[in-house]
């Protein structure tokens, strides 16, 4: 079957070990379904795999993707749930420390078939494009959690979310308003900031720009963005933090979280009670994932090219939304 993998890592250049090939569609486990991926969103999290980061290399070739929608054997259309639990496991997903994600153990979404546990699909709205339904599995469902579970966000309190164009940054915004928050949004791309503006966000900033301060921080972009998140916050505020695509070793600035009494909570993707959740509010109150661009993933070397360019539009930082391949 065709589909987009790591053949090699490359910390520096992490393109330079994608491939897009034939490869033997893989043996469904016992109790997994096939689903036929009509849209897979990519996601950074597809670029670490490529530069050896959360990957070892003994799993290569390693199909890349941790998002799809598409059609099941027997004719369903579905959302695919892509943390995936050890067997057994009965409490929640994310806790079980032998957890993974598509693309880490098991092979990825990048492809024409992904096989998942029967219990990882969820139904598509009838109303939503395979492309919009492929983004809402990380993206959304991450910044769903951040804001609600871990942070606690409740009408009219302010959040700061870093990094405007991001996916998790871009659904947090859109997650954020249905919630009554007020939302500021930062950036150092003008274009984009006005981009947030007309997406939602109350204020949209320059990076590191001194703002009123805020009862929670939605952070994903790690070193680059650190001190800022903890000078913004009020006293017994709370960062959630789910990324660090700028560096992961900040400074901590313990002074400043225990004299102002800050909480600092670590969360990742979420529960397929929660991938539910945030499809039934998305749908209830009619608005749609972002999507930045759209590559038609064919069989073909036209369909290389285009993988390969939405890969490069990633890594760019330049995209707002999701970049996405369809079939």
């Amino acid at each position: 079957m065709r589909c987009a993998y790591a053949a090699s890592q490359h910390p520096e250049d992490p393109l330079a070990g994608l491939e897009v090939a034939d490869l033997p569609e893989p043996e469904a486990p016992a109790g997994w379904l096939r689903v036929g991926v009509r849209a897979a969103a990519l996601n950074h999290h597809d670029l670490w795999s490529l530069r050896g980061v959360g990957l070892p290399a003994d799993r290569l070739p390693m199909i890349l993707g941790t998002d799809a929608a598409g059609v099941t054997d027997d004719g369903r259309e579905v959302i695919v749930h892509s943390v995936i639990t050890a067997p057994g496991w009965t409490g929640e997903e994310t806790l079980d420390p032998k957890r993974t994600l598509l693309s880490e153990l098991h092979p990825g979404t990048c492809a024409e078939y992904v096989h998942v546990p029967v219990r990882n699909v969820v139904d598509k709205p009838a109303e939503w494009s395979f492309a919009e339904a492929a983004c809402l599995p990380t993206a959304y469902l991450t910044a769903y959690r951040m804001l609600y579970a871990a942070a606690g966000v409740t009408p009219g309190q302010r959040v700061l979310i870093q990094g405007a164009g991001g996916g998790v940054a871009t659904a947090a915004i859109l997650l954020a308003r249905l919630g009554g928050a007020h939302v500021t949004v930062t950036s150092r791309d003008q274009g984009k900031l006005d981009r947030a503006r007309r997406l939602g966000a109350h204020d949209a900033v320059t990076s590191g720009t001194r703002i009123a301060p805020v009862d929670a921080v939605l952070e994903t972009v790690g070193e680059a963005t650190w001190g800022h998140s903890l000078r913004s916050l009020r006293p017994g505020g709370v960062i959630a933090v789910a990324g660090a695509t700028s560096g992961p070793a900040p400074s901590a600035d313990l002074n400043r979280v225990f004299f102002r009494s800050l909480r600092v909570i670590g969360t990742t993707m979420g529960t397929l009670a929660e991938l539910t959740a945030v499809r039934d509010a998305m749908v209830a109150a009619g608005i749609r994932p972002v999507i930045d661009s759209v590559h038609d993933f064919t069989d073909d070397d036209t369909g290389s090219m285009a993988v390969r360019t939405a890969f490069e539009r990633l890594a760019s930082g330049a995209a707002f939304g999701k970049v996405v391949l369809t079939r």
